[in-house]
């Protein structure tokens, strides 16, 4: 990773980070090597990161579990309930026939009342990342798997009556939206 694309995260955990509490049970989804564990420093035992990329499985600094491989079909047995689920610029990573067991794993395993917390990038960000990737300023990691993910689609992957969307808003100049959508307690059937 560069500068550029280590301050392009942080602002994010930065965002997400007042939707986390002292003590929140935290699965981390895409979370490359945890560094939301670290950056936050107040997450509650049980938390854990997945990712694909990851080299093998192992624990944080805190002691929090790494998995390496894919949501919701390679977590652990007994993982979760989660307090907070976090999608910190993955979702538009996630080709489309995952959608739906995208949020059927989000709404198992997130306590109701749970928060979940997504950022994704304005498609316009596509381009300005290419250039970024030429020059060198950042690495555009698995740039290759956006697919002009379109924001407004997100409320229809996590509908109601599972979640109910409590947070919208756009960052980083209008170029990253910020998501955060609340587990109800009802659950749909089938």
């Amino acid at each position: 990773m560069t500068t550029v694309d280590r301050f392009l995260q942080d602002w994010r955990i930065r965002k997400a980070a007042p939707q986390i509490r002292s003590g929140d049970r935290v699965l981390d989804l895409g979370s490359a090597d945890g560094v939301l564990f670290d950056r936050l420093g107040y997450c509650g035992p049980g938390s854990m990161g997945i990712d694909p990329t990851l080299p093998a499985d192992y624990r944080t600094r805190q002691g929090f579990r790494m998995v390496r491989g894919y949501f919701p079909n390679d977590l652990p047995p007994g993982s979760g309930p989660f307090d907070v689920i976090v999608l910190l610029a993955v979702l538009e990573h996630f080709p489309e026939s995952g959608y739906a067991g995208l949020a059927q794993g989000c709404a198992r395993l997130l306590k109701p009342g749970g928060r979940l917390v997504i950022s994704v990038p304005s498609p316009a960000v596509d381009a300005i990342l290419e250039v970024l990737v030429k020059v060198r300023l950042v690495h555009g990691m698995s740039l290759e798997e956006h697919h002009g993910y379109d924001i407004r689609k997100t409320p229809e992957i996590f509908p109601e009556p599972d979640f109910t969307l409590r947070v919208h808003e756009t960052f980083q100049l209008g170029l990253n939206n910020l998501f955060v959508f609340e587990r109800t307690g009802a659950q749909r059937t089938g």
